[in-house]
């Protein structure tokens, strides 16, 4: 539990259906958010049509891609040691090409170039439209890097090949950017402003899926909240749309319930939402449908009103404990999950038991814990020593890790002689003789295969459960 959520997809080796006319190969590598996993399946629909078919084999690779993240130094460490095993691959194959790609290709630009020498493109989040070009350069032996953030990139127009895939679940990506800008986050600096996706457009990719069998989607954004659609542009620059734009505008509430209606069978999820912006109204629309699943994703980052502050979060402990009171009162069987810092700068011991006595109030079902890390570029590491020890980083994490584990053993057990609904994703990673799926609550649940199939909707009678998985036995398939 106390893996966070941008390292949720460690290391992910994508491969697709191969093209019989492409003949060169594609290794691409994800590491971080959803969003960057979503960002992995545009390329490889970009690079589809360029000649490459994806290959689960570094060594047979002609271009070897990894999407990267830099929302903590931890995560950029580990692409670094990727390419170390990368450069040892191109000295047998020196007609390799290799390519960084995501938020730490963003954030370094022209160093990557520099500082690792194997690396022959740096393409930020931006600028994957510009690859073809970029390999041209490429190919004729020189260096090629483009990371300009766009104003109005979303990608729309491109249906993302789905890698990987479960044929179950799927990502819709709805907006891009992030203009919050909080201290400790690199994001802004990597992603840029926000802007919203044609709800067309979304709807059309929805409609797609459901065609094609998948049975859940996921609608994707730094801050899907904030999604507002008013014919094009920035979020920011709102105020000064027409009088018939802002009339006809659609917001994150309303694209819900589009995409709900749209497919009344399909399971419905959204990450990830910032307390700030997520309003009433997207509350009550998910207890209006029951394709919604009923699971926030609200980071909180600190239960202390003076670090939130700090961290220039902007809600306070007061206005969250509001948020989550609604929330258990429209949608009573919601669960709640979370991410939390410890260790923020000048972060006190009574921050700390805020922090904890906020967890104590909440319950949350489960949740990504960290340490703070400092971030180049960010305010806090312009504008803050980063002066708590490291050794009491690590001993408050382990405290609020330990009290999740209380939270998510409580939570689990409500659930004990009940009958929830789960969505069959793939076998049990602990026995063969087992489904995996999740609930609407997106609680892991295990139990027999029986005559059962992935991408069956089955209730469940949960007979036992861990502070993580309801283990239990299938009744009946659902309608």
């Amino acid at each position: 539990m106390e893996k966070t959520i941008d390292e949720s997809k460690q290391g992910e080796r994508l491969i697709l259906e191969p093209k019989v006319n492409n003949t060169r190969k594609l290794f691409i590598e994800s590491y971080g958010c959803a969003m960057n996993f979503s960002d992995s399946e545009i390329v490889a629909s970009i690079l589809s049509e360029q000649g490459f078919n994806t290959t689960q084999s570094l060594e047979d690779a002609d271009l070897v891609l990894v999407n990267t993240c830099s929302i903590r130094d931890k995560a950029e460490q580990t692409v670094r040691k990727r390419l170390e095993k990368y450069n040892a691959v191109k000295r047998i194959n020196p007609k390799m090409k290799v390519g960084v790609l995501g938020c730490m290709a963003e954030r370094l630009k022209t160093k990557f170039l520099e500082e690792e020498k194997i690396v022959d493109l740096v393409v930020g989040p931006d600028a994957y439209k510009d690859l073809p070009n970029l390999l041209a350069e490429v190919d004729e032996g020189r260096d090629a890097i483009n990371v300009i953030l766009s104003k109005e990139e979303t990608y729309g127009d491109i249906a993302p090949v789905r890698l990987n895939t479960n044929g179950v679940t799927a990502f819709v990506s709805i907006t891009r950017g992030c203009d919050n800008m909080c201290t400790f986050c690199v994001v802004p600096f990597t992603r840029g402003r926000e802007r919203s996706r044609d709800p067309q457009s979304i709807i059309e990719e929805v409609n797609d899926l459901w065609n094609k069998g998948y049975k859940e989607i996921t609608l994707l954004g730094q801050n899907v909240d904030s999604y507002l659609w008013y014919g094009g542009g920035l979020k920011k620059d709102f105020i000064k749309a027409s009088d018939m734009q802002k009339a006809t505008a659609v917001n994150f509430a309303q694209l819900l319930e589009l995409c709900a209606k749209a497919q009344p069978k399909m399971r419905i999820r959204f990450s990830t939402s910032n307390p700030q912006d997520l309003t009433l109204d997207v509350i009550e629309t998910m207890a209006k449908f029951d394709n919604i699943c009923k699971h926030i994703h609200l980071p909180v980052q600190s239960g202390s009103n003076r670090i939130l502050k700090e961290m220039n979060r902007l809600h306070t402990r007061e206005e969250y404990f509001q948020l989550i009171d609604n929330i258990r009162r429209i949608i009573p069987n919601c669960a709640i999950s979370q991410d939390l810092i410890a260790g923020f700068p000048t972060e006190t011991e009574q921050d700390h038991q805020d922090t904890l006595s906020l967890m104590d109030y909440v319950k949350y079902n489960f949740g990504y814990m960290f340490t703070y890390s400092e971030r180049p570029g960010t305010l806090a590491e312009r504008k803050m020593e980063d002066d708590v020890p490291e050794e009491t980083k690590k001993r408050r994490l382990a405290e609020i890790v330990q009290r999740q584990r209380e939270h998510s053993e409580i939570r689990t057990k409500e659930y004990l002689n009940t009958v929830v609904e789960v969505l069959i994703e793939r076998q049990s990673k602990k026995s063969d003789a087992q489904w995996s799926g999740r609930t609407s609550q997106n609680i892991v649940a295990v139990f027999p295969k029986e005559h059962y199939n992935v991408g069956d909707l089955v209730k469940v009678k949960v007979t036992d459960c861990t502070s993580a998985t309801l283990i239990g036995e299938a009744i009946e398939l659902s309608n």
